[in-house]
């Protein structure tokens, strides 16, 4: 048998005298490493996710987020209402939410209501959403209170009013005066061809 060391040998022995130096200079590490037992930042898309986070970033993607918030918001409508806007109870009325774009369609009792509702309406979206998950209301479109009485299906059906010329509101002087106008125009223009020269003769 050989008693010279080996090349493993010779390292165990750097390896040792290296320690030795190391703790001599007071460098050597007391404490293990902890481990790290936070969340790491995805960013890449690559690192393993949860089942729950999965089906949730799928359905951001495809834009399926939520699908039944519109009929949650119908549903409790009265109770948002309640919540937001006490005074407006029983006199508005959800008759649509389209979840796409986030509007949200209410009837009125009368058209005073309507401007109550069009004061508070950042109140009551900020309500509805609240209340509902995922409802995402954007915006609250005011419709007539015509199409209350007529009901959400007949109304959309219907056609749109004709739209009537407004009542004179002049009063009898000022009509007076606009007739007085004309008639002495039209004096004017009889009187301007009954001056004019005949040419050619």
């Amino acid at each position: 048998m050989s008693t010279e060391p080996s090349g493993i040998d010779l390292a165990r022995q750097a390896l040792v005298a290296a320690r030795e130096a190391a703790k001599k200079n007071g460098a050597t590490q007391t404490k293990k490493a902890k481990r790290r037992t936070g969340t790491a930042v995805r960013r890449d898309g690559r690192d393993p996710l949860g089942l729950g986070t999965a089906i949730g970033m799928m359905m951001t993607e495809r834009g399926m987020v939520a699908p039944a918030a519109g009929g949650s918001v119908l549903a409790q409508f009265d109770d948002i209402l309640a919540a937001a806007v006490p005074e407006l109870a029983g006199h508005v009325q959800a008759v649509g939410f389209d979840a796409d774009t986030g509007r949200l369609d209410v009837a009125l009792d009368a058209p005073a209501y309507g401007t109550q509702l069009r004061w508070k309406a950042p109140k009551l979206i900020a309500a509805a959403n609240k209340r509902v998950q995922g409802a995402n209301v954007r915006a609250v479109h005011v419709l007539a209170p015509a199409l209350l009485k007529a009901g959400p299906a007949t109304a959309a059906s219907a056609p749109a009013p004709h739209r009537l010329r407004p009542p004179c509101r002049w009063s009898a002087g000022c009509r007076r005066r606009a007739t007085a106008v004309r008639s002495r125009h039209r004096r004017l223009k009889r009187l301007r061809r009954q001056r004019a020269p005949v040419s050619g003769k």
